[in-house]
């Protein structure tokens, strides 16, 4: 391919990128409105509640760290779904067996480890990048 067929169709990705973002954080405020809605009608806020909030604002702090830094960050999903897990357990508990919660909980910590190993990991890779940088 050419050098400007290349960059049209690359413009036109992150102009779908980009409507795609918008989109998801249009999504996720109109979520939250219902979501504060549905706690006033309730005239309650139950755990439950505040978690999903949660995932909602973790989803707009994903968007807005993309916009930026041009990255799309790792961690950030991985919150998300431990959120999402511990809401689900929440929500169940009475109605989940003994090994689906079991299986759940090991979910939890699996994503827990993840997010270490991943923080370990990018960690050497910056201090190794700063020495080779120095030396």
């Amino acid at each position: 391919m050419s050098k400007q067929i290349k960059k049209w169709v690359s413009h036109w990705l992150a102009v779908a990128q980009d409507t795609g973002l918008v989109i998801v954080a249009i999504a996720t405020l109109v979520a939250i409105g219902i979501e504060i809605n549905f706690m006033i009608d309730n005239g309650t806020v139950l755990l439950t509640d505040l978690l999903l909030l949660f995932i909602y604002l973790e989803v707009l702090t994903m968007v807005a760290v993309y916009y930026q830094s041009g990255e799309l960050p790792i961690k950030i999903p991985l919150y998300i779904g431990i959120v999402a897990l511990a809401r689900y357990l929440i929500l169940d508990m009475k109605n989940i067996d003994t090994w689906r919660i079991l299986g759940i909980s090991l979910a939890i910590l699996l994503l827990g480890l993840s997010i270490i190993v991943i923080h370990y990991c990018k960690s050497n890779l910056l201090d190794k990048a700063a020495i080779k940088r120095e030396g």
